[in-house]
C-alpha cells in the first residue's frame, strides 16, 4: 500500500515537496547533478513508490482559502521579525545540521500544528524557541522555509499529541539545547529530544505508520433509551425480520438498565412536581420518538447529519455506475482533521484553558439551554404560552432536572466484561487491509486510495473511573488514516455494541455500498507517535545514526500525557458531557439513515422514509469540507 498517508500534510520546506539535502561529506553526486541514494525516492523508507504527492497541492488550497479569509485584514506576523544586517553580520556562523525534532503538546488554544505567519500555531511558537535558543541563525530567523521544515503530520486547531516529529535544519552543537529550546515554550509543548539524520531525511516520507488513542467513556455502549427514535426502531424491526430473540441476547448485559432508571429515578422526580407541570413533562418524554436527553428535533437532525457527514441519500452503487464515476474532492487525513478543542478569540493559551469542541459546541449550548419551546407542539395538550411565567419557569427547571438524572444514571453505568468483550470484537473487523471508503469523506468504493491496513486495534484490558466516569483506552496502529476515519470507526463499533447489533455488520460497510457513518467526538483522539522502523533498522544503523523512537522518553511523555493532555479531556468531558449530547443525537434523528444498526440491516437504510419520519434533507455536492472539519 506504501505510504499513501497524509496528503493533507506538510509540504517540504513548507511549501515545496522536496527540500535541498544539506550535502554530506564523501558524496558529490550532487555536484554531478546526479541523486544520492537516498535522495531517490524510490529507494526512502516509507516512500511513496512513486505515486504523485498531493500535499503542495492542498497546501495551496488552502492559502488560497486564507488569503480569502484575510482578504483586506493587516495582520502583524506572529514569527519572529527579521534581525538588521548589522545584527546578522555580528553573529558568528556555524554549521547547522539535518536533525528530527521530536515533541509533543497540549493544542488547546493554537490554530493547529502547521506554521501561520498570521495565528498562533505549534510550529510557530517551536520556531520562535528554535530562534531564541541559537538553533536557528538570525539570518535564517525570518523565514521558516530557510530551515527546510517538514513534518511527520500535521495537526490541526487545537489537537493533542503525546509524540509527533518534525525534521529540519538546526544548529545543534550546545550539549544543552532540547533545555534551552523548552524554555522558550510554554509548558503545553515540550521537546523531547533532537537526533541527527541524514542529510536528505524527511520526517514525512520516512515514517512508516502511525499509533493513535481514543478515550471512551464507557456509557457510550449504554443501549438507546427505548423511547427515542432509533430505541423504538430496533425493537420494531427485530420482530419484523424475526431477530427479536437474537436482538434480546446481544443486549442481554445491558437489559433493563433504562427501566431501572425510570422506575427509581425518574418517576419518584415526576412525582414531586406540580400536575400541571408533570403533565407537560411526562408528554415530552413518553409520547414523543425523541430521545427525552436530545434537546429537540432539529438539534437532533443538525448534529446527526454533521456527524455522520450526509451529503447524499444512502444507496448502493451500481458496479457499472461505480466503474465510471470520477472521482472527485481532495484526499484529507485524519492528522488534518482531529479537532479536539476549538481555539478561543485570542490565541494565547492559559494553564487551565480549556475551549470546546468546534463540532460539538452548539450541541453542548443546546443541551444547556432547554426551554419550554423545546418541547414538540403536538405533545402539549396544555397551551404553554398559556402557562404563567412562573409555571414556565417550573417547566424549564422540571426538564433540566430530569436530564440531569439521565445522565447522572449513565455515568454510574460500568461496563460489563461481556459488553467490552462486544466492542472488541467489533474493533478486531477493522484489522487487515479494507475499503474504508464509508470512514471518510468524498471517497469512491472504486478508489484505490480508500484501502488502508490497519495493523491492530485494541482495548486496553480494565477501564479506569475518572470524575465518576468510566473509560476505556483504544489504541489503534495503521500505516495511514484518512480524514475522520478513525473517529468514524470508533463511532461505528460503539453503535454496533450499543444498538445489539450483529458485529459482521462492520464487516459489510466496507462493500459496494454507501452508507452514513457518524464520526465520534473529536474529544477523545490523540496522535501517540509515528513510527520509523525502516529507517530505523536500515539507513540509521548504515549512516551511524540513531534511532527516531521514543521509548527514552516514555517517562516524560507519560507524566505530559497526564497532565496536559488526559486531564484536559476529562474536565472537559465533566463539563460539557460531549459524548452524552452526541450519542442522544443520534438516537432522536428521526430518519432512516442509521437504522442498518438494527437486524433488518443495510436494507433498512436505504429504504424511502416512513410517513412522519421527518422532513427529508437537502443534499449538497459531494465535496469535501475544508480540511480540519472535525
Amino acid at each position: 500500500m506504501g505510504q499513501d498517508h497524509t496528503e493533507q500534510a506538510s509540504a517540504a520546506s513548507m511549501d515545496t515537496n522536496n527540500p535541498p539535502a544539506a550535502s554530506t561529506g564523501g558524496d558529490d553526486s550532487s555536484a554531478r547533478g546526479g541523486k544520492r541514494k537516498w535522495q531517490n525516492h524510490r529507494l526512502q523508507h516509507g516512500s511513496r513508490g512513486g505515486r504523485g504527492d498531493k500535499r503542495a497541492r492542498n497546501e495551496r488550497e488552502q492559502a488560497k482559502r486564507r488569503k480569502l479569509e484575510d482578504e483586506g485584514k493587516e495582520t502583524e506576523s506572529v514569527l519572529p521579525k527579521a534581525f538588521s544586517q548589522e545584527e546578522i553580520a555580528a553573529e558568528d556562523r556555524r554549521p547547522k545540521r539535518k536533525v528530527v525534532v521530536l515533541m509533543g503538546y497540549s493544542g488547546s488554544g493554537y490554530k493547529g500544528m502547521q506554521i501561520n505567519t498570521t495565528e498562533r500555531t505549534i510550529e510557530g511558537d517551536l520556531f520562535t524557541a528554535f530562534v531564541k535558543a541559537g538553533a536557528i541563525s538570525k539570518a535564517n530567523a525570518d523565514d521558516p522555509k530557510k530551515s527546510a521544515l517538514v513534518r511527520c503530520a500535521r495537526t490541526d486547531k487545537g489537537v493533542h499529541a503525546a509524540g509527533n516529529v518534525i525534521s529540519l535544519k538546526l544548529i545543534v552543537e550546545d550539549e544543552d539545547i532540547v533545555q534551552k529550546i523548552n524554555s522558550h515554550l510554554s509548558p503545553q509543548i515540550r521537546v523531547w529530544g533532537i537526533e541527527r539524520t541524514t542529510g536528505s531525511f524527511s520526517a514525512y516520507q520516512a515514517c512508516d505508520s502511525r499509533w493513535y488513542e481514543y478515550l471512551l467513556p464507557t456509557y457510550c455502549l449504554v443501549p438507546p433509551h427505548p423511547n427515542s427514535f432509533l430505541g423504538k426502531k430496533l425493537v420494531e424491526l427485530a420482530d419484523e425480520v424475526g431477530d427479536r430473540e437474537g436482538y434480546e441476547d446481544r443486549q442481554k448485559e445491558a437489559a433493563g438498565f433504562w427501566d431501572e432508571v425510570d422506575r427509581t429515578q425518574i418517576k419518584p422526580a415526576l412525582a414531586e412536581l406540580d400536575p400541571r407541570i408533570r403533565e407537560l413533562v411526562e408528554k415530552a418524554l413518553y409520547e414523543t420518538e425523541t430521545d427525552p436527553e436530545a434537546p429537540n428535533e432539529q438539534a437532533n437532525g443538525a448534529v446527526a447529519e454533521n456527524a455522520a457527514d450526509l451529503s447524499k441519500p444512502v444507496r448502493v452503487t451500481e458496479p457499472k455506475e461505480a466503474a465510471s464515476a470520477s472521482i472527485t474532492g481532495e484526499e484529507k487525513s485524519e492528522e488534518a482533521a482531529i479537532i479536539i478543542q476549538a481555539p478561543p478569540a485570542v490565541a494565547d493559551p492559559t494553564a487551565d484553558e480549556i475551549q470546546p469542541v468546534a463540532d460539538s459546541a452548539e450541541v453542548i449550548d443546546q443541551s444547556r439551554n432547554i426551554r419550554v419551546e423545546d418541547i414538540p407542539a403536538e405533545t402539549e395538550k396544555q397551551d404553554s404560552s398559556k402557562l404563567s411565567l412562573e409555571d414556565k419557569r417550573a417547566l424549564d427547571t422540571a426538564i433540566k432536572q430530569i436530564k440531569q438524572i439521565y445522565l447522572d444514571a449513565k455515568k454510574a453505568y460500568r461496563a460489563p466484561r461481556a459488553r467490552l468483550d462486544r466492542l472488541q470484537d467489533a474493533l478486531n473487523k477493522y484489522v487487515g487491509t479494507r475499503n474504508y471508503h464509508n470512514y471518510t469523506v468524498s471517497k469512491k468504493f472504486t478508489d484505490p486510495s480508500a484501502k488502508r491496513h490497519i495493523k491492530s486495534f485494541k482495548m486496553a484490558e480494565d477501564p479506569i473511573v475518572i470524575n465518576d466516569t468510566e473509560w476505556i483506552s483504544l489504541k489503534v496502529h495503521g500505516q495511514s488514516f484518512m480524514m475522520h476515519q478513525i473517529r468514524k470507526m470508533v463511532g461505528m463499533a460503539a453503535l454496533v455494541v450499543r444498538c445489539g447489533c450483529p458485529t459482521e455488520r462492520i464487516v459489510e460497510t466496507f462493500g459496494n455500498v454507501s452508507l452514513g457513518v457518524p464520526k465520534a467526538p473529536g474529544l477523545g483522539l490523540l496522535l501517540e507517535r509515528p513510527v520509523f522502523d525502516s529507517y530505523n533498522e536500515k539507513a540509521a544503523s548504515k549512516f551511524e545514526k540513531e534511532p527516531i523512537e521514543f521509548t527514552k522518553f516514555e517517562k516524560e511523555m507519560e507524566e505530559f500525557k497526564q497532565r496536559e493532555i488526559y486531564e484536559r479531556i476529562f474536565r472537559e468531558e465533566e463539563r460539557d458531557h460531549q459524548f452524552n449530547a452526541f450519542f442522544s443525537h443520534i438516537d432522536g434523528y428521526k430518519e432512516h439513515f442509521f437504522l442498518y444498526l438494527t437486524s433488518k440491516g443495510i436494507k433498512a437504510a436505504m429504504e424511502p422514509k416512513e410517513k412522519g419520519m421527518g422532513k427529508a434533507m437537502e443534499y449538497g455536492s459531494d465535496s469535501d469540507g475544508e480540511a480540519g472539519d472535525g
